[in-house]
């Protein structure tokens, strides 16, 4: 058997019924490690010696456990985004000035990982506080995209989405304010899940009522990250924002037949809309674009009714452009003050335009932010849709990244078909107006450009029916399996 080859649903079931030991599957896990880490610099962190024991303590307790009583993933190891702080292990958010900082807590995701099993063995790389959609910073250098060693990986989960791509690990955690968690997962053809706010705990936070930036979990299925929500979602005690998902639905979601429709046609009754500029002129490479409207043929022969249409954004340009740099400024002024001149300079930017915001702008964003969640109500709601008849629509289908992977030694693109990028973070368009939204998005694999580079499909649905969502793209994940192309290297 072949731990590294299996899904993580099919590895906790072998793990628990022992057909395979913790150990067997860590010391893979860590020879992969070596094999390919080298080259893609996913891995920056690890701890071998304490996961090995923990491996040991694993295989202890399965042999005097029953199978149904052990954890949920039980002897999965796993490597943890590098500004997750982790009890015990070096978190450095990509940052020199923390390069040596051990957390004495771990975050909430991490702490849940755990309990259900998982064996932390290190830390995946990440932009410098994790600003910006490509991962490279000063402590450990550019983290490479394994379908093409000249490109990037994505970010700033774009660690995570290598361990992933490359079968280092079936499972791994990550975060989301624009696109974090999507980008990566689309330019390494993986999976990459954005629940609406409160599903997953943001604990212990600075401001524990924030809503933009959200943590989450990628794989390489829609149906292991459903895995993952079934453990790491949930009400947390140091969290007040209300959880929208009831206690068990994502276990319940993994027992269900795939899709609500027949074997041939799961999709059937699901409505969707399909955009590839958002409405707003957002600039997608042809081939981007070319391969949306592609899958969106192939979701129709699952049975969806699919017709052209997306929600008037015009106001998710402000809600996260302001609220992401009130956040960040939140979060990030005291490091910014005490340490003139050793941030990058994206970080410094964000930082300045959070301290520069008044009541004013702020009153006009709240304003704008309910103007935007009307809109919303009325797309997925009861309310006509535009394009699809008199009813709302089920599930957005579009872009996830405006273009494919770019070369590593940018740090950000100048430019998406033809059009110039003005800041680092514009080109990441598609995925912030949705982070507006507060809809849960996916990113899952859609298929290859003429080159072999991923491209990634986002779906969106209605807050609140993160449940829906994922039934709709386990069904065309299923169908398609573009992720069991795996990398040469």
């Amino acid at each position: 058997m072949d731990p590294l080859s299996l899904s993580a649903r099919d590895l906790a079931a072998a793990l628990r019924h022992r057909r395979i030991s913790a150990r067997e599957v860590l010391e893979a896990h860590i020879a992969r490690i070596d094999a390919v880490n080298p080259a893609v610099n996913a891995v920056v962190t690890q701890v071998r010696e304490q996961a090995r024991a923990q491996a040991l303590a694993a295989d202890e307790l399965a042999a005097a456990t029953a199978p149904e009583e052990l954890p949920v993933l039980h002897g999965i190891p796993m490597t943890h985004k590098d500004t997750h702080a982790t009890a015990g292990i070096r978190t450095t958010s990509g940052s020199p000035l923390f390069a040596d900082l051990v957390p004495r807590q771990s975050d909430a995701v991490i702490e849940r990982f755990q309990r259900a099993g998982v064996i932390s063995t290190g830390k995946n790389n990440v932009p410098e506080f994790a600003a910006g959609s490509h991962t490279y910073n000063e402590v450990f250098g550019t983290t490479l995209n394994p379908y093409d060693l000249t490109r990037s990986a994505g970010g700033s989960s774009g660690g995570a989405g290598v361990t992933l791509a490359t079968r280092i690990q079936p499972l791994a955690d990550g975060s989301d304010m624009g696109g974090s968690l999507r980008n990566p997962a689309a330019f390494n053809n993986v999976v990459g899940f954005r629940a609406t706010p409160g599903v997953v705990p943001n604990a212990p936070a600075r401001d524990p009522r924030a809503w933009l930036g959200q943590k989450g979990a990628m794989a390489r299925s829609v149906e292991d990250v459903i895995l993952a929500l079934s453990v790491i979602a949930g009400p947390d005690a140091r969290s007040p924002a209300w959880c929208p998902t009831p206690a068990g639905a994502f276990a319940d979601l993994l027992t269900e037949a795939v899709g609500r429709g027949t074997p041939d046609r799961p999709l059937a009754g699901v409505r969707v809309a399909v955009t590839t500029d958002f409405g707003l002129d957002v600039p997608v490479e042809d081939e981007v674009a070319g391969v949306v409207l592609r899958q969106a043929e192939v979701l129709a022969g699952l049975g969806a009714s699919v017709v052209q249409g997306c929600p008037r954004l015009r106001e998710a340009d402000r809600v996260f452009d302001a609220t992401r740099a009130f956040d960040m400024a939140l979060a990030l002024r005291d490091v910014v003050a005490s340490h003139p001149g050793q941030v990058k300079d994206e970080v410094l930017w964000n930082v300045e335009r959070g301290l520069a915001l008044t009541s004013v702008d702020l009153m006009e964003v709240a304003v704008a932010r309910g103007r935007l969640d009307r809109e919303i109500g009325r797309f997925f709601g009861a309310g006509p849709a535009e394009g699809s008849g008199d009813r709302g629509v089920d599930v957005l289908l579009a872009p996830t990244t405006q273009l494919v992977p770019f070369p590593a030694e940018w740090t950000w693109p100048r430019e998406v078909a033809g059009t110039p990028m003005q800041t680092y973070i514009e080109w990441m368009r598609s995925v912030t107006l949705i982070s507006a939204t507060g809809c849960p998005a996916i990113s899952v694999p859609g298929g290859f450009t003429a080159a072999g580079l991923p491209v990634g499909l986002q779906l969106v649905g209605a807050p609140g029916r993160d449940v829906d969502l994922l039934r709709v793209a386990r069904a065309y994940d299923e169908a398609t399996r573009h992720a069991d192309r795996a990398p040469a290297i």
